[in-house]
């Protein structure tokens, strides 16, 4: 087993959609979240993060400048952080991606493999689950959708995942609340591994609320450390 992890889940407040500045905005925000997020090694983000749930919002480049102040901030505190995003690959295909970010830049570190509604009028369904390695952790990467497939785990799981790391969006409406509180529990303990929940809180995009309650999960489906409702909270918690 690796050495212990610290990992933190961030949600932070999402500007409104369409405003020219909006994934700006939201870079200083995530890059704030690092920054409080100390010695984390990694920082996770909900879904969409950069730009909110907007299906519209225009493709993010991973050599943005805007990212500059999440790059600086990850170099200042050595964390990785994952962002999400929507992408466009060089042969014109539209992702729903989370990008990983470190002091050195940004990369695409994997694309949603299990669509939502409309999201498959603008955007493709990757065809594999991505693993992302970090100081000898294999972490399983999901978004949103994806973890309401429980096959999904258990095939990164398959690959070697020792922890499950999903971004995701869930409305505040008692129904979407009620399958998240079983979701994250059981795709631990199911699969006896750690999981990590970044999802967002208050408005983003196309949603007027979100529910928060972003969290960690140990293997045998414990809890081990939860954010409330609220925009602008960080948690942290050690894996391992």
């Amino acid at each position: 087993m690796p050495a212990p992890l610290t990992v933190a889940v961030a949600q932070p407040a999402c500007a409104e959609p369409g405003r020219p500045d909006t994934v700006a905005v939201n870079v200083e925000r995530h890059a704030a979240a690092v920054r409080e997020a100390g010695s984390a090694r990694l920082v996770v983000f909900p879904e969409l993060s950069l730009t909110g749930y907007d299906l519209a919002a225009p493709s993010v480049d991973p050599s943005d400048e805007r990212l500059a102040p999440l790059v600086a901030a990850c170099a200042a505190t050595g964390a990785t952080a994952l962002v999400g995003a929507p992408v466009t690959d060089p042969d014109g295909r539209d992702f729903i991606a989370t990008l990983a970010v470190t002091g050195e830049g940004a990369a695409i570190a994997c694309r949603k493999t299990n669509l939502y509604g409309t999201e498959p009028e603008r955007f493709t369904a990757a065809e594999r689950p991505a693993l992302l390695e970090l100081d000898g952790w294999r972490l399983g990467l999901a978004i949103c959708a994806d973890a309401a497939d429980p096959g999904h785990a258990e095939r990164l799981v398959g690959l070697g995942a020792e922890a499950y790391v999903a971004s995701t969006l869930y409305g505040a409406g008692p129904e979407a609340l009620a399958t998240k509180a079983a979701r994250y529990p059981a795709r631990a303990a199911d699969n006896g591994v750690w999981v990590v929940l970044a999802t967002a809180a208050g408005p983003s995009g196309e949603f007027a609320a979100s529910s928060g309650g972003s969290g960690v999960w140990a293997p045998d489906g414990s809890e081990v450390a939860k954010a409330g409702t609220g925009t602008g909270e960080v948690v942290t918690a050690v894996l391992g």
